[in-house]
């Protein structure tokens, strides 16, 4: 092609976004002339007017939305939620919701992605139910007891109880944001972190006790150690404790009720003290797509935990991602000494331990410390996955490891790297920030934070648990048959697959009830359950 000739082309280029830029700035134009003719007056926002209403004001006689910038503050925190709900839909592929709740379904594709293929249905289902029960729990008492406007250092009332009064009084969160918004916001949080706990379950666990547990759980595990961490009159949160978006109250509550649950479930049939029992993920698929959902879902989790339309959102959401992106890689780098391969389940482990870390820090560190956090615990939540077996504890697909711990480095490090001008970013809030402030003491208080949140979910989960267990008809535990046959057959009597995998699957003799032809085409003896 001649110089000429692409001189002509270039000048064409040029000549028609010039006229294309011209036509679009006379259309909205135009477009803004019509829009100023038609639209109703404009109504400025304005302060809250400390309505002495327990409602904000009365919608009939006020227009309550003034005091909300609908086109900002409001629709980041819609928009969030609507991120947290994708995240719900994920989760349980592979280990949230935003995680992993919605809440809880992430979890559900993540978890039945690494589960056997006669447990997965019933992982998926958990996570539904999750969202169901603490849905209905949260408008109940659940957001009462969290986030009223009153209380003492560790629990709150019951003034909101069944969203009473919940409307358009500022949140105990923020000035900008609204009692009802904030309240069905949080509640995703509520949902996702029973649904990462009930993960323990996985091949021998009930479904009626585990959502007996759920709502049970919620009110006496999750709703204080939210209330004391970000309430503002919450004991943590008087003391300086830093946590942006659940390291302690999401994350280690999560963590260490699966390892409670792991514990009062007891080891699966077939396990071994020194190599567990050793399969393979059923559907890798799964767990990559759980990974996905709960990648983009935790953007709403973190960045709306901003509470704002501010720079301090974007920064939660960058710093989410680089964290993420690291410690998937740092992760597969760990696999990769012991057998030289990439591994897919190891990448979307490594995502998620990230995701989980940097969430209490997400507001308050700054961008290159986030490479920090991903390095960390890329290293340290895959060392973490051995320590089951010292423990002598079957937490079949790691929540502990990659909950717990990874929720524990997070707030640890958050003690490091928490910076007074990155909490600034909002606007208004102030914060005498970590380590790199000269603000020592913050080391102690994510340590106080760390401990609290962790032995009272641990202690709190086995005494639930102990006593579920002691009503009729609620054994959390499925009887050895009913293992062996699969979860899915025993408690749902369906399958996430056609019935040539459950054949497959299901030792010769045992026969699944309903489903004819069910008994076993491989030979393998009673007792032996692994594939």
């Amino acid at each position: 092609m001649s110089l000429t000739a692409s001189s002509s082309i270039a000048s064409s280029i040029a000549s028609t976004i010039t006229s294309i830029a011209s036509a679009l700035s006379t259309n909205t134009a135009a477009a803004a002339t019509d829009t100023a003719t038609l639209a109703p007056p404009f109504v400025p926002l304005v302060a809250y007017n400390n309505s002495p209403s327990e409602t904000g004001g009365d919608s009939l006689t006020e227009d309550l939305t003034i005091f909300y910038d609908v086109s900002g503050e409001t629709l980041r925190i819609e928009l969030g939620l609507a991120a947290y709900l994708w995240h719900a839909e994920g989760r349980f592929g592979m280990d949230d919701y935003g995680e992993r709740a919605g809440a809880a379904h992430d979890s559900g594709y993540f978890y039945s992605g690494l589960a056997r293929r006669k447990s997965a249905l019933s992982l998926v289902l958990l996570s539904m139910f999750a969202t169901a029960i603490v849905g209905f729990q949260w408008v109940l008492w659940g957001f009462s007891l969290a986030f009223s406007h009153s209380g003492g250092p560790f629990i709150g009332n019951l003034e909101n109880i069944g969203f009473r009064n919940v409307l358009a009084q500022p949140c105990v969160g923020s000035p900008k944001v609204p009692d009802l918004l904030f309240a069905i916001y949080q509640g995703m949080f509520a949902a996702i972190t029973p649904a990462l706990a009930v993960g323990a379950a996985t091949d021998r666990g009930r479904l009626l006790p585990a959502c007996v547990f759920i709502f049970v759980w919620a009110t006496l595990i999750y709703d204080p150690i939210a209330f004391w961490a970000w309430n503002p009159k919450g004991w943590l949160a008087k003391l300086g404790y830093l946590d942006f978006a659940g390291g302690t109250p999401v994350h280690m509550a999560s963590g260490s009720a699966a390892l409670a649950y792991s514990v009062m479930l007891g080891k699966r049939h077939g396990y071994d003290k020194v190599h567990g029992l050793p399969y393979r993920p059923h559907n890798v698929t799964h767990v990559i797509l759980g990974t996905v959902f709960l990648w983009v879902g935790w953007f709403g989790f973190n960045g709306g935990s901003a509470l704002s339309a501010s720079m301090r959102a974007i920064m939660a959401c960058v710093v989410t991602h680089t964290a993420a992106s690291v410690a998937a890689m740092t992760w597969c780098l760990m696999d990769m000494r012991l057998d030289g391969k990439m591994s897919a389940v190891g990448f979307c482990s490594g995502a998620v331990v990230g995701l989980v870390a940097i969430t209490p820090g997400s507001g308050f560190v700054p961008v290159w410390a986030s490479i920090i956090f991903g390095v960390v615990v890329g290293i340290v939540s895959n060392l973490a996955t051995k320590l089951k077996y010292y423990m002598s504890i079957d937490d079949s697909i790691d929540i502990f490891a990659s909950h717990c711990v990874a929720g524990f480095v997070g707030n640890i490090l958050t003690a490091f790297f928490a910076a007074d001008y990155i909490a600034r970013l909002d606007g208004f809030t102030s914060i005498k920030g970590g380590w790199i402030n000269g603000h020592y003491i913050q080391l102690g208080y994510q340590l106080a934070g760390s401990v609290a949140g962790l032995s009272y979910s641990f202690v709190g989960t086995c005494v639930i648990l102990f006593f579920i267990n002691l009503i009729p008809g609620l054994s959390i535990r499925c009887d050895q048959d009913s293992e062996i046959a699969g979860v899915d057959a025993a408690e749902c009597g369906e399958f996430a697959y056609d019935y040539v995998e459950v054949t497959r699957e299901s030792p010769s003799g045992v026969e699944i009830e309903g489903v004819e032809g069910s008994t076993g085409s491989i030979a393998q003896e009673k007792g032996d359950v692994k594939e």
